[in-house]
C-alpha cells in the first residue's frame, strides 16, 4: 500500500473505524459508541443507528434460525434441552457477531451520506384582505 487510508463506506463501516479518518475506533466496548474519534476528533454525536442493525439482523438471520427450530420440533419432536443445546447457540452465533460491524456500517453511512433528522418544510401562506394586492 502507499500509506493512504481506505475510507470507503464498507471499509470503515465493517472495520468499525472512524468514517472521516479511517483510523480511530467507533466503539468503546462491544456496541457502546465512543463520544469522539481518538485520531481526528470527529464528534460522534451525529450517529444514531437506532434499531436499524438489530432489525436487519432479525430479518436476515433470526427468522431462518427460528424456522430451523420449528422444523426441528415438528420433524423430530426433541426434548426441550435439545433446543437449548442446538437452536439457542445457533441463534446467538448467527446474530451477535454481526451486530457490531452492521452498526459500524450504519454509522459510516450516516456520516458519508450526511444523513440528518427529518424536518417539515414550512410554506409561506399568502395574506388575505386589502393588503394582499400591494
Amino acid at each position: 500500500m502507499d500509506g493512504t487510508t481506505d475510507r470507503s463506506l464498507l471499509s470503515v463501516g465493517l472495520r468499525c473505524r472512524c468514517p472521516r479518518c479511517g483510523e480511530g475506533r467507533l466503539f468503546d466496548g462491544f456496541i457502546t459508541l465512543k463520544p469522539a474519534c481518538e485520531a481526528c476528533g470527529l464528534d460522534y454525536g451525529f450517529a444514531d443507528p437506532a434499531d436499524g442493525p438489530a432489525f436487519f439482523i432479525m430479518m436476515s438471520m433470526a427468522f431462518p434460525v427460528t424456522a430451523f427450530g420449528i422444523w426441528l420440533e415438528l420433524t423430530y419432536d426433541p426434548p426441550l434441552w435439545i433446543h437449548a443445546v442446538l437452536t439457542l447457540p445457533l441463534l446467538l452465533l448467527a446474530c451477535v457477531p454481526i451486530i457490531r460491524p452492521l452498526k459500524g456500517l450504519f454509522i459510516a453511512s450516516q456520516y458519508i451520506n450526511k444523513a440528518e433528522e427529518g424536518r417539515f418544510a414550512v410554506r409561506a401562506v399568502p395574506k388575505a384582505g386589502p393588503e394582499a394586492g400591494r
